[in-house]
């Protein structure tokens, strides 16, 4: 009995297949109407195939190292992230240094302000208490010329009298006064008026004026 091998009829059976497809190919061919898909094949091929003299491209560098993303897990992403939180903080350390300094050159130019308003104060003050003083001395001078110029005018009158009648006027009058008078006497005329008096009180003239004298300014 004949039996049929399977290997002759496969290929048979592809041989008939592919005619069926070519004929439908050559149909739609010729009527123009050909599958997108094998419109599109070529130039998807041509994109994938890098042009010719560019390489394709690789995340590896000239040495053959594989680089690191920004958003991988390596160091270097970190470290300028480290770098400016450092520069961060020291710039914060130095504008809070600045104003403190700031602050504290403030309070000296506040203080040497109120220094030299009190230094004004103080130099205006002088010179207002050096003209006070200046007037008071002129008018003490003054008044010391008039008294004086009126002392003068009762010596004269004293000198011009005989002792014996000055003398009698001098134990009556209070002792400043006669003290007053014999100083600014001529010591020539003032012993006669002093001999003419008691003893009792020409000695006390004699002490007060010699206390007198002495307690003089400019005496010593």
């Amino acid at each position: 009995m004949f039996k049929p091998r399977l290997l002759p009829l496969a290929i048979i059976a592809m041989g008939g297949l592919f005619l069926v497809k070519s004929e439908n190919i050559i149909r739609s061919v010729l009527q123009g109407d050909l599958p997108e898909a094998t419109s599109m094949a070529p130039a998807r091929a041509a994109d994938l195939v890098p042009p010719l003299g560019i390489p394709p491209a690789t995340d590896r560098s000239p040495g053959g190292f594989r680089r690191l993303d920004p958003g991988s897990d390596g160091l270097a992403p970190d470290a300028p992230n480290a770098i400016s939180q450092a520069e961060r903080a020291l710039l914060e350390q130095l504008r809070t240094r600045r104003g403190e300094l700031e602050a504290r050159e403030q309070s000296i130019v506040s203080r040497e302000l109120v220094l030299a308003a009190a230094e004004r104060r103080l130099t205006q003050r002088i010179e207002e208490l050096t003209q006070l003083q200046q007037r008071l001395e002129s008018m003490e001078r003054t008044r010391g010329e008039r008294e004086d110029a009126g002392w003068r005018g009762l010596v004269r009158t004293y000198e011009n009298m005989r002792p014996r009648e000055a003398a009698a006027i001098f134990e009556e009058l209070e002792l400043p006064v006669v003290i007053q008078i014999l100083d600014r006497m001529g010591e020539r005329k003032m012993a006669p008026v002093i001999g003419a008096m008691r003893p009792e009180k020409a000695r006390i003239l004699t002490a007060e004026l010699a206390r007198h004298r002495a307690n003089r300014p400019g005496s010593e």
